[in-house]
């Protein structure tokens, strides 16, 4: 890909942001023509701040994956953070977009958007059917809210003004860039961390909170920034023949799930450790199932190319470099 533009990638520290950097480059995007800016640098939160930029930088495209992002504890702890940050940031970005007049912007949500109890696999269609997850529930709001302005925006300035937002919901992603810490990762880094330590500790067993049942998907995070570029450079016509415009955003995710016991024994084969496996049924295992209904995709002609295997050996290796083995 060659490009005259200028693509802000908000957001281009985090996990997802620094893989869409990655996908950009790597697809012939010159590093000059890629904005950025570090939170110190941009307080996506300061509305003034936000229209300074843009009117001095003055985008053609926008990537929107900045976000407050957390684990249950953290979520629980500072509800009032994660909807007012996320709802502050979409919402100027968003508006700053459209008023200096860039036509092209995609917004990255979640799949925490979808009801708590949605029928499976989720499809787009799923969204304000039912009661969202409480424990996640604020931050499951603003990225809804996130979806809503840039369908708002696309209806009442579509036509006029050539505006054309569009948003992608990611199932659970890993890899490089991860969250390795010890109480506030996700599933995978958690697991990778875990069964590092007890590879070098020469730990007999490791025991994983719940009964191992629980299904979930998984996709690498790479795999998520190619679906992010190939969506944003949709044409349009092709673009809106699959979507609707007040349910415009397209699931993102690998296309099928495993056990958490396949995933303790996938992540320990990476790691290469080779001691026992204990599940600790007295400990809650979260919903039963989590999977994207990723069809749309699918059928727009996209899928994911990196399988368990080889992703969680390349997160293994990002988590060693990051603890500088």
């Amino acid at each position: 890909m060659t490009t005259s533009h200028k693509i802000y990638v908000a957001g281009h520290r985090g996990m997802v942001g620094a893989a869409i950097v990655r996908t950009l480059t790597g697809q012939g995007v010159a590093p000059g023509d890629i904005l950025t800016r570090t939170h110190a640098e941009l307080d996506l939160t300061n509305q003034g701040a936000v229209q300074a930029f843009f009117k001095q930088e003055q985008p053609t495209q926008v990537y929107l994956a900045a976000a407050r992002v957390g684990g249950i504890h953290a979520n629980n702890t500072y509800p009032a953070d994660f909807i007012y940050d996320n709802l502050m940031m979409q919402a100027n970005v968003i508006h700053a977009a459209h008023q200096h007049e860039v036509q092209k912007l995609l917004f990255l949500g979640s799949s925490c958007i979808y009801p708590r109890l949605a029928a499976q696999p989720m499809t787009e269609s799923a969204l304000l059917t039912g009661t969202l997850e409480p424990t996640n529930e604020p931050y499951a709001i603003a990225k809804i809210a996130g979806i809503k302005l840039c369908e708002s925006y696309n209806r009442q300035y579509g036509a006029s003004h050539g505006v054309d937002y569009r948003s992608v919901m990611p199932t659970n992603l890993y890899g490089l860039g991860d969250n390795y810490h010890p109480q506030n990762s996700h599933v995978i880094p958690a697991l990778i961390r875990r069964f590092h330590e007890a590879k070098v500790a020469n730990t007999p067993t490791v025991t994983i909170w719940g009964s191992g049942t629980p299904k979930r998907e998984f996709l690498y995070v790479d795999d998520m920034a190619a679906a992010s570029v190939f969506v944003m450079n949709l044409p349009k016509a092709v673009y809106d023949q699959h979507t609707s415009p007040m349910l415009s955003h397209i699931n993102v995710g690998y296309g099928s799930d495993i056990t958490i016991a396949q995933l303790a024994r996938a992540v320990s084969t990476a790691v290469g450790y080779q001691g026992h496996i204990d599940f600790d049924p007295t400990q809650p295992d979260g919903s039963p199932r989590k999977l994207m209904d990723s069809s749309r995709l699918n059928a727009l002609g996209w899928q994911a190319t990196v399988n368990l295997e080889n992703g969680l050996e390349l997160a293994y290796r990002d988590f060693m470099r990051k603890i500088g083995l």
